[in-house]
């Protein structure tokens, strides 16, 4: 699961989107440049399987969706980070180490 997830950087990005509030998939793919709707799609439905995210749909005409991030999803995002203040680490002991 976190191979599958944190080797797709659409999912990172998405994460910071929710963290900043960015709830609905036409927003995220205007707010980033890159993003393809048809990638977005594919990037959520991963992390609804995974119970990191969760797809709320409205029964209102237009029809509207928001995802939110589970409490497991806030758990699982949390590991990510340290993880990559883990790899910030290494990277800077290894800059600092001559070879």
């Amino acid at each position: 699961m976190v191979e599958t997830i944190y080797g797709c950087k659409w999912s990172l990005t998405v994460y910071q989107l929710l963290a900043n509030g960015i709830k609905r998939p036409g927003e995220m793919v205007r707010s980033v440049e890159g993003l393809t709707t048809k990638v977005l799609n594919e990037c959520l439905r991963k992390n609804v399987a995974f119970g990191i995210i969760e797809r709320i749909a409205y029964n209102e005409i237009p029809p509207r969706v928001e995802y939110v991030v589970t409490p497991f999803g806030r758990k699982f995002i949390r590991i990510l980070d340290d993880l990559d203040k883990l790899q910030k680490e290494i990277d800077s002991e290894q800059r600092r180490t001559p070879r």
